[in-house]
């Protein structure tokens, strides 16, 4: 017994070396994901009031371009692009929130951020502000004439679905599945992106975000074509959009035959730039392939364009200029959608795979870095808005370095899986 108690207290110094180390660790400091969501809901109930007799979304803030400018960015000559360009606003609209309706490809949006910041919440009037501007997109059912549904619907029907079903919302979600749906070609083996141009036959990028509806709507049904169309969009995509280094073209036009027609731009610097929100469509795209597949092949497709995006952004703070081969310069606009839409993917992938850290990491220092206030609004300004420079189109002379609502719908979604994966309440942040 002598024995054992010496033994015992020889240790003693030891175990209070161990308890006082894991008393002394800090505490990870999450204010930064408060600080989000409070302005996040702020701006959005603020909007949500200003513009509730409106029937119609909040898109961007009105900026106008200079050519200049422009001739810079794109390094080569107005005559190159003019046909193409927007029209500057009028200098009274210039500065102010521009409002569209339930057709804009981007009305989905507000009411997702608004589904998700009543998810991080609980705010019951962020609720009510959900439902009321979900109920606008009614109309957007019978719309079958645009890809975009997908965005349009799934972000704000589809986040309804999760957060407050009724047997409404499965009726309207496979009435628009089944429009778009109606867009694939069962000979090219891809959902047709656009009715405009010159185009035989055009896909863009983008149009990996809309096959989530897809994928939801045949879970909703039971039925597996949707699921199945999905699948070959996304395999006939992976064979033809991208180069050797896994970046992506924005557009393909398809040949009736299936064959390639052409490769360009549309909102990129050039055809063989890297558009920066075009990469970010990617891997969030191929992420919730495999995720609703199971499918490895999208996986590790989903990790090479992953790669692909953390050794090209040329940023310090991994929010990527505009394209990632624009000009690498203090005046080049960021997107700051590119990188919301990026970090809500890694957050995904990172659970994926078995290094999966990295990606956390990276999607981390992006969420941070949007949480500051370089790129977080204050309360009261930046036109109700949450984030602060973003890119549409630069080539068109369209929202250069301004607020838009995907950045701030895929901001939210991040902190959302950020939050979750974490184990973490708003209440107790």
């Amino acid at each position: 017994m002598d024995c054992m108690k010496k033994h015992f207290f020889r240790s003693l110094p030891v175990m209070a070396v161990i308890v006082m180390s894991c008393a002394s660790a800090p505490k990870e400091d999450h204010s930064w994901i408060r600080k989000g969501i409070d302005v996040a809901s702020a701006q959005l109930k603020l909007t949500a009031e200003e513009i509730a007799d409106s029937a119609k979304l909040p898109r961007c803030i009105s900026v106008g371009y200079e050519l200049d400018f422009l001739c810079k960015q794109l390094e080569h000559q107005s005559a190159t692009f003019k046909d193409s360009l927007h029209p500057n606003p009028s200098p009274e609209l210039v500065g102010k929130r521009q409002l569209v309706g339930v057709s804009d490809w981007t009305s989905g949006f507000f009411p997702g951020s608004l589904w998700y910041t009543y998810e991080l919440t609980g705010d019951q009037a962020l609720k009510q502000y959900a439902i009321a501007y979900t109920n606008l997109l009614y109309p957007v059912r019978e719309e079958a004439g645009t890809h975009d549904v997908g965005f349009m619907m799934n972000c704000s029907y589809g986040n309804a679905g999760r957060l407050s079903p009724n047997d409404t919302i499965p009726t309207v979600l496979k009435q628009t599945a089944d429009n778009l749906i109606a867009r694939f070609d069962t000979g090219i083996g891809v959902i047709r992106s656009w009715d405009f141009g010159t185009w035989n036959y055009p896909v863009i990028i983008d149009n990996m975000m809309n096959l989530d509806l897809l994928f939801n709507v045949s879970k909703l049904t039971g039925n597996p074509v949707y699921k199945d169309i999905a699948g070959k969009h996304a395999y006939t995509t992976m064979k033809n959009h991208f180069r050797p280094d896994y970046s992506s073209y924005h557009v393909v036009s398809y040949n009736s035959d299936g064959t390639v027609e052409l490769k360009e731009t549309h909102q990129g610097k050039n055809a063989e730039s890297s558009w920066s929100r075009g990469q970010a469509w990617a891997v969030y795209g191929y992420t919730s392939c495999y995720r609703e597949t199971g499918d490895k092949a999208f996986l590790d497709f989903a990790g090479k364009i992953a790669d692909l995006i953390m050794s090209r952004v040329k940023t310090s703070d991994f929010i990527p200029y505009w394209d990632y081969d624009a000009p690498d310069t203090p005046e080049t606009p960021r997107d700051a959608s590119a990188a919301a839409i990026t970090a809500s993917a890694f957050i995904e992938l990172s659970t994926m795979v078995p290094d999966g850290k990295h990606y956390l990491d990276y999607a981390t220092t992006i969420l941070k870095n949007l949480s500051s206030d370089t790129y977080l609004a204050k309360v009261g300004e930046n036109q109700g808005f949450i984030l602060m420079h973003s890119t549409g189109s630069l080539p068109h002379g369209s929202e250069v370095d301004t607020p838009l609502n995907y950045a701030d719908y895929y901001y939210m979604e991040a902190l959302e899986r950020y939050m979750k994966l974490k184990g973490l309440e708003y209440k107790n942040l």
